[in-house]
Formats: C-alpha cells, sequence, structure tokens
C-alpha cells in the first residue's frame, strides 16, 4: 500500500494508473477504522481497479470542539487494517494540505432541506462541513467511484444530491451498515461505551427492527411514540426517532403515501452519541 501525504504525490502516482486505464474507487475515512470501514474497502473492489482511502480528520464538520478532541487517532492499526484488505493508497493530509488558504473550499449549495432536519437539527454546520471535505476530496482523488457506507444515511444522501446538482463525474455507491454480533451497527465511537452501557446499546437495533415489523399493525406517528418509550432508559437519551421519506428526509405521516420509508435515530448512551438506521421499504 502506497501512503501519500500531498497532494502533488497522490495525482502523480493515480494520473499515471488512469493513464494505463485504471478506474478509481475512493473511500474517505476520519480513521479509528473498523469493519465497517473495511467493508467500504472491499466494495470498492468489486468496482474498481486502484482503491483509495483517506485518513483526515475534518474540523469543519465537528460543531462541538470536545468531540473533536476526543475523536480516536489510531493510525498505525489504521494501516494495518487498511493493508489487510488489500488497500492500494493511503491519503493522509494535514488539514493545510485539504484547506490552502488561497483556495476558496466551501459549498454554495442548495441542498433543498436536506441539512436542516435529523442530523441537522442537533448539528449545526455539520453538514456544511460534510460537503465541503467531500467535495475537496473528490476534487483532489478524481475518482470514479465515491464508497460510502449506509449507516450515515444523511450523508450519503446529501453527498448523493450534491454530486447530481453539482453534475460531478464519480458514482456513488453505498455499502450496508456492518454490524457486531449482537446488532450494535458498528462505529469507532463504540469503543468509548462503557461495558454496562455497551450491553444495553443493542436497544437501537432491536427498536428499529420492532418497527420495521409492525408498519403494516401501525402508523409512523404511533410506531416514533413506541420507540423513543423504548429506547428512553437510565443512561440512554434519545434525541430523535424519525421515519421518513428517504430521498426528502422530510417525516412520513402515512406509509401509503411513501414509496421509500426509513427510521432513522440518534441516541446518547451514556456521553457517546450513537446513530443508526434502518430501511422500511423501497418500492
Amino acid at each position: 500500500m502506497f501512503i501519500f501525504k500531498t497532494i502533488d504525490d497522490l495525482r502523480e502516482y493515480l494520473d499515471d494508473q488512469k493513464q494505463k486505464g485504471k478506474m478509481i474507487g475512493f473511500s474517505p475515512t476520519l480513521g479509528a477504522l473498523h469493519e465497517g470501514h473495511l467493508s467500504l474497502i472491499r466494495k470498492s473492489a468489486e468496482h474498481a481497479d486502484i482503491n483509495v482511502a483517506s485518513i483526515f480528520v475534518n474540523p469543519t464538520q465537528f460543531n462541538d470542539p470536545e468531540d473533536l478532541k476526543k475523536y480516536p487517532r489510531t493510525i498505525e492499526e489504521d494501516i494495518v487494517k487498511l493493508c489487510s484488505v488489500d488497500c492500494d493508497v493511503l491519503f493522509m493530509p494535514e488539514a493545510a494540505e485539504v484547506y490552502p488558504p488561497d483556495l476558496d473550499t466551501p459549498v454554495e449549495l442548495d441542498f433543498e432541506g436536506l441539512d436542516e432536519v435529523l442530523e441537522g437539527a442537533f448539528r449545526p454546520g455539520h453538514f456544511k462541513g460534510v460537503a465541503e471535505v467531500v467535495k475537496r476530496l473528490l476534487d483532489i482523488v478524481q475518482p470514479n467511484f465515491l464508497i460510502m457506507g449506509q449507516k450515515d444515511f444523511q450523508h450519503f444522501t446529501i453527498i448523493g444530491h450534491m454530486i447530481r446538482e453539482l453534475d460531478l463525474p464519480v458514482q456513488l455507491i453505498v455499502g450496508e451498515t456492518k454490524r457486531e454480533e449482537d446488532g450494535l451497527a458498528m462505529s469507532s465511537r463504540n469503543r468509548r461505551l462503557t461495558p454496562d452501557i455497551r450491553s444495553r446499546a443493542t436497544i437501537l437495533r432491536k427498536t428499529l427492527l420492532h418497527v420495521k415489523e409492525n408498519i403494516e399493525k401501525s402508523n409512523p406517528i404511533d410506531l416514533q411514540e413506541s420507540a423513543i418509550a423504548a429506547l428512553t432508559m437510565p443512561d440512554f437519551k434519545p434525541e430523535y426517532f424519525r421515519i421518513v421519506d428517504g430521498y426528502t428526509l422530510q417525516p412520513v405521516t402515512d406509509f401509503s403515501k411513501c414509496d421509500y420509508a426509513v427510521a432513522v435515530t440518534a441516541v446518547w448512551a451514556g456521553d457517546v452519541r450513537l446513530i443508526d438506521n434502518e430501511i422500511l421499504y423501497k418500492n
């Protein structure tokens, strides 16, 4: 695996590969890698000849400075894991490389409300930072395929919108959420959970599945209310549980009038914020 820290060195290598007719797949990450991230590299290999991952803890998408400080940095472990799945290239830039002072990097785009609901309502400015860094990394890597995970449903929905609106020459591919044996969605934040809270964090997955199993027996409003009640317990505080249209992220009030319904949630488990989702159906 080649490791590059500068744009010039990365582009020199990738331009050479493209001249040889190679297709490039790209998986952007914040590091602290787990099997969920590695599955995206494997997904990339199904479509591309050269698989590129980036590790960059992007300061512009952390609206809470303490969350940025706490985000785990495990670069040596990450490199070993990427090598284990035959990742071809790792891009590890410094912030000044991604955001040089003489370059205007913000993305000026109408997200049509996609960035204002769910995570956007609780993390102001988060998706502006996400769009900015993904657009910047796409400009740098210039891949044929962008690989993202389903766990961050709102992320890939917004990035897909950006790709279409800006007519970017890249295909978005979404890999399924990878889970621990007990169903908890894999996340770099899971390692911060205390053993007791970790053992009870399966409530997120159980609640999502309960909703999916009952969509023909109940309505979206009642299902949301019962889900909030189930997630409200000692050490657990739900920020939201919503059933939304998978295209617009707007609330679903009648399943018969929605072709693509998704249940999404964010829950504080102790001092760790967990997110998860479940596609209820897609017609």
